[in-house]
């Protein structure tokens, strides 16, 4: 159809993400399917339902002006500071955690939506912050201080998996803020010097396990190293093509633990191969070239902090369960986004995407006022 025979509305919207995300998304359904042992309303609807209705909810943030955004920071902020705290004294436990909150029509995880939400916060202070005073403390005490609230308050769920995600996120934007390169040397430097004792000091016995076993996983392969040891045999036995759509042994009988979360990548290597794998990693870097392009484009500090930290936050998502599902990073419970089973984490990524979107409409048009 000739481009002038389509809305403008409809003209302007990152088609060339958009498409190849509802593929990814329509795929992760399928695997998903597989995964129920072709029971599709056991995941897979569900799975579809949340994106299309988070689809929707980007939409509506990408027509959100830039002063909404900056007035909404500390009100955000705020609020997820309060659901965590909540978390504590009424959430719902679950694995050993106690990280949900139940709402009735969904169980809500306040710390997932923090990962966005500290992206706002740190690129609205240093939005008002004057590019002199990046060297100086106040650039990083107040910074510190926003990001020490939330993550400490996460890893007392505990949730050390996502703690570090929240952090990953404010460091992002605080290193793109212009900081002191010696600043993050140095803290660099202190953690490996504060890993060891934290490590005997301030993680509980299953996170020390995690380590132990991501560094020597054959040492207890039917017990501590199960998870990443059939993850791994999983994604071996697919090959370059796969076993085929629905002949995935390790989650249909039950060998591959978290089949449809955290290990979906597994299940879907083990059906479809290093071709499906190809397919997924295409897809990312589809969405983070897309992301680091409107960043770099941006009009202003606040749109190029909030959208390369916004883009950051998925890059750690993927990163991070795919070195977990493949033996290369410890189990820490990160799903993979669009793909894994979950409305929290599909709600988290939606709100990045329409920031993103948001920001490329800003870099279109200009910032636009709520007056």
């Amino acid at each position: 159809m000739p481009r002038a025979y389509v809305p403008a509305a409809i003209a302007r919207q990152p088609w060339s993400v958009l498409l190849p995300l509802t593929a990814l998304v329509s795929f992760g359904a399928a695997v998903l399917d597989s995964a129920a042992g072709g029971r599709f309303t056991t995941w897979s609807l569900s799975h579809l339902v949340r994106f299309v209705i988070f689809l929707v909810m980007a939409a509506v943030i990408a027509r959100l002006p830039q002063d909404l955004f900056k007035r909404m920071a500390i009100p955000v902020y705020a609020t997820l500071c309060l659901l965590l705290v909540l978390v504590e004294l009424i959430g719902g436990i679950g694995g050993g955690s106690q990280r949900w909150l139940n709402l009735g029509f969904m169980t809500l995880q306040p710390s997932e939506l923090m990962k966005p939400g500290i992206v706002l916060v740190l690129a609205w202070f240093y939005s008002i912050l004057p590019i002199g005073e990046t060297q100086s403390w106040r650039a990083l005490v107040p910074a510190g201080i926003l990001l020490g609230i939330p993550a400490g308050l996460v890893m007392l769920q505990p949730d050390l998996g996502t703690g570090l995600a929240i952090s990953f996120g404010a460091v992002v934007v605080m290193f793109l803020a212009g900081l002191p390169l010696r600043w993050f040397l140095g803290a660099g430097a202190a953690g490996l010097i504060i890993a060891p004792l934290a490590f005997f000091t301030l993680l509980h016995d299953y996170q020390r396990k995690r380590v132990l076993v991501f560094l020597d996983p054959e040492n207890d392969p039917l017990g501590s190293g199960y998870h990443i040891t059939q993850s791994k045999i999983a994604i071996g036995s697919g090959g370059f093509f796969g076993k085929g759509f629905g002949n995935g042994s390790q989650s249909h009988l039950n060998y591959l633990p978290e089949a449809h979360t955290d290990f979906v990548f597994a299940t879907m290597a083990e059906e479809w191969g290093m071709l499906g794998g190809l397919f997924v990693l295409i897809v990312f870097g589809l969405i983070f070239r897309w992301g680091l392009k409107v960043a770099t484009n941006a009009p202003d500090r606040f749109s190029r902090l909030l959208a390369a930290g916004m883009t950051m936050t998925i890059f750690f998502y993927m990163c991070i369960n795919l070195m977990m599902v493949m033996g290369l990073a410890p189990v820490v419970g990160i799903p993979l986004p669009w793909m894994s089973h979950g409305g929290s984490s599909m709600m988290t990524n939606m709100i990045c995407i329409g920031t993103i979107m948001a920001v490329e409409r800003w870099s279109r048009s200009g910032p636009r006022s709520l007056s």
